[in-house]
C-alpha cells in the first residue's frame, strides 16, 4: 500500500483489531508515516476505551479532534454500498443480509461515539470534536450516505489511506490545536496505561496560545450608557408628537359594519366547517376497510416519495436509476386468511410516459429481479408491534395507464414462500385496490 505524502500520524498498537477490516485500518494509518505535517497525532489501534462496552479498531487523537474508527465486515465485496445510519443497507442494490441478521450494521456502533464523548466530559479534558469513521470491507468501491448523516459527523468508507485522510480533515476541525499536556489528558482518559506517552513532534502545541490567556472582552458588545451633558449644554428637546386625529364619524360607522359582517361570517363558516368535518370523519370510518373479491384489506398508512430508485433494490433499482419516475406511493395493508394475518405492500410507480411503465413491468416480473422496499427498512416501522419482512413475498404486478402497481404479501409472524397459494390470492386481489397519494 502506497503511503500518502505529508500526512503523518504515530501508530501505537495496543491490542488486536476488533474486526477483519481493522487490519486495513491499521495499514492505512501506518502508511501516513510519522511527524507533524498536515495531520499529526497518535492512532491507538485495538483500543478498548475506558467507559466503552466494546473494543474499537482505532482511536485517533489528532491536534484538532478525535476520530473513533469502528470496523464492520460485509459478507462480500461490493461496488456500491448504500449505508444510511437508520434504515436498510444495500449492496449493489440488494438488501444487505448478514449471518447475525443485521440489516443495518451501523446501528449498534453509533453509540460508541457518545460513550467516548461522555468519558472525555467526565474527565474534564480539553473539549475536542469527536467524529466517527465506520470502516467497511473487505472492499467497497463507492459508499453513499445521506447528507444528514454526514452532518452528524459520521463517515462510512472503505479504509484506504486517502479516504481515511479526507475523513480526518473533515471531522477534526477544532479552531486551535490542543497542547501536548491536553492531548496526554485525553489519551489518559481513554487508556489510563498510556498516561505518560511521548507526544513530542506529533503536531500538538507545546504550550497554550497566549491569546487564550488574554481573551479579548472587546468581542462582547458594550452596553451603551446614557450620554452625560457638559455644564451649560442643553439636551436636545424631544420632538412633539402630532395630535391624534380622529376618524370621521362616517368612517367609524363603516368599520363597525365590517366588524359585524366578519363576526357573522366566521360563525357561519365555523358551523359549516364542523358539519364538513363530521361528514369527512364518517366517510373515513365507513371506508376504513377495502374489500376485493371477498378479501378485506385494512389500511396501515401510505408513504409518498419522488425518488423512486432510492426505495428499490436489484434490477428494479438499476432500471429506475436510468429512467424517469414521477412518483412512488407505498401503501400498507393487513389482511387475513384462515385466521392467519398477512402484511400487504402495494407500491404504485407513476411515470410521465405509458411506455416506461410497460418496460419496468417486464423487468419486475422476472424472478429475482428485485422490487420496492417497505418503509420499515428506512426507519418508519410497520404500525403496531408487527415487523414483516418481504424477502420471500408472494408477488403480483399490474398496469394502470402510465402507472405500474407492484404487490408483495407475506405472513405476519410465520414463514412465507413466494409460491404460497393463499398469499398469491391476496396479492392478486390487492391489485384492484385504488391507491391514492
Amino acid at each position: 500500500m502506497r503511503s500518502v505524502r505529508g500526512c503523518a500520524v504515530r501508530v501505537v498498537r495496543i491490542g488486536d483489531e476488533a474486526s477483519t477490516v481493522g487490519a486495513d485500518v491499521r495499514a492505512a494509518l501506518t502508511s501516513w508515516g510519522r511527524g507533524d505535517s498536515i495531520v499529526g497525532g497518535v492512532a491507538l489501534v485495538g483500543l478498548h476505551p475506558k467507559g466503552v462496552d466494546r473494543p474499537v479498531d482505532a482511536v485517533v487523537v489528532l491536534p484538532r479532534g478525535v476520530l473513533v474508527v469502528v470496523g464492520i465486515d460485509l459478507p462480500d465485496p461490493a461496488v456500491r454500498l448504500d449505508a444510511p445510519l437508520s434504515g436498510q443497507w444495500k449492496t449493489d442494490g440488494w438488501p444487505l443480509t448478514r449471518q447475525d441478521g443485521a440489516v443495518n450494521p451501523a446501528a449498534d456502533v453509533v453509540s460508541v461515539v457518545g460513550m467516548v464523548s461522555r468519558t472525555l466530559e467526565e474527565a474534564k479534558v480539553e473539549p475536542l470534536p469527536v467524529g466517527m469513521v465506520v470502516a467497511v470491507g473487505p472492499y467497497v468501491s463507492q459508499v453513499h450516505q445521506p447528507t444528514s448523516d454526514l452532518l452528524r459527523g459520521v463517515r462510512i468508507l472503505h479504509p484506504e489511506p486517502k479516504t481515511l485522510l479526507n475523513a480526518a480533515r473533515e471531522l477534526a476541525v477544532h479552531q486551535r490545536p490542543c497542547t501536548i499536556t491536553q492531548a496526554r489528558a485525553i489519551i489518559a482518559a481513554l487508556a489510563p496505561d498510556l498516561e505518560g506517552v511521548d507526544l513530542s513532534g506529533e503536531g500538538f502545541a507545546s504550550a497554550a496560545f497566549p491569546e487564550l490567556s488574554a481573551a479579548s472582552t472587546t468581542l462582547i458588545p458594550r452596553v451603551q450608557t446614557p450620554r452625560q451633558h457638559s455644564a451649560g449644554q442643553k439636551p436636545k428637546q424631544k420632538q412633539k408628537t402630532s395630535p391624534t386625529r380622529w376618524l370621521p364619524a362616517s368612517a367609524a360607522v363603516l368599520v363597525a359594519l365590517l366588524l359585524l359582517t366578519g363576526i357573522v361570517y366566521a360563525v357561519a363558516s365555523s358551523n359549516s366547517s364542523d358539519e364538513k368535518t363530521r361528514d369527512a370523519a364518517s366517510t373515513r370510518t365507513a371506508t376504513s376497510g377495502v374489500i376485493v373479491d371477498g378479501v378485506t384489506f385494512e389500511p396501515k398508512g401510505t408513504v409518498t416519495d419522488t425518488d423512486c430508485a432510492a426505495h428499490a433494490y436489484g434490477d428494479v433499482q438499476v432500471w429506475l436509476e436510468r429512467n424517469r419516475c414521477s412518483e412512488l406511493v407505498r401503501a400498507r395493508y393487513e389482511s387475513t386468511s384462515d385466521d392467519k394475518r398477512a402484511a400487504v405492500l402495494v407500491s404504485v410507480l407513476r411515470f410521465p410516459e405509458t411506455a416506461l411503465a410497460g418496460e419496468l413491468n417486464t423487468v419486475a416480473d422476472q424472478p429475482g429481479s428485485g422490487a420496492i422496499v417497505d418503509a420499515s427498512t428506512e426507519g418508519e416501522p410497520w404500525p403496531g408491534k408487527t415487523a414483516p419482512f418481504f424477502e420471500s413475498a408472494a408477488f403480483a404486478s399490474g398496469r394502470e395507464g402510465n402507472s405500474l402497481k407492484l404487490v408483495q404479501v407475506v405472513w405476519i409472524g410465520e414463514p412465507s414462500t413466494t409460491d404460497d397459494k393463499d398469499l398469491t390470492k391476496i396479492a392478486n386481489s390487492a391489485l384492484e385496490i385504488q391507491v391514492s397519494a
